[in-house]
């Protein structure tokens, strides 16, 4: 099973997320801040397949340093960061950084719950590939 952290500082967004990626058939744990998400991916083993966070909560960059954190745990976790203040700077640098994608939580006529669900299929099937390709690598450069 997909095991999958939410990290928001704001309780409806991470219990929505939460109550639609568990119908979707994910695990999800949820954590309130940057450091208890953090504190959440350090601790877990093994690691998170999918990371969800907010760019912005103690700071404007705290998505960037949970990604750091998610990367640093497992090079393999795919991390979908979500903000209520999109600009271009900030999607470029999440990008850059290795993030998987970048969605805006306030875009009008758009189901943003469904847009993260589709992502967080779409992030699961490159890190299950990404795994698959590093098996094989290591079955042929590891003959017995």
């Amino acid at each position: 099973m997909c095991r999958v952290l939410v990290i928001d500082d704001e309780e409806a967004v991470r219990q929505v997320v939460r109550r639609r990626l568990e119908r979707d058939g994910y695990s999800v744990d949820t954590a309130d801040s940057q450091e208890s998400g953090v504190e959440a991916i350090k601790g877990h083993h093994p690691p998170y397949d999918i990371v969800v966070t907010d760019m912005s909560m103690e700071t404007p960059t705290s998505g960037l340093e949970v990604l750091q954190s998610a990367l640093s745990a497992d090079v393999f976790t795919e991390v979908v960061v979500l903000t209520a203040y999109g600009n271009v700077a900030n999607a470029v640098e999440c990008m850059k950084r290795g993030a998987f994608d970048y969605v805006e939580k306030n875009i009008p006529g758009v189901d943003v719950f469904e847009v993260l669900s589709i992502k967080i299929g779409q992030a699961l099937d490159r890190r299950r590939s990404s795994l698959a390709t590093l098996r094989k690598i290591e079955q042929y450069s590891n003959p017995k």
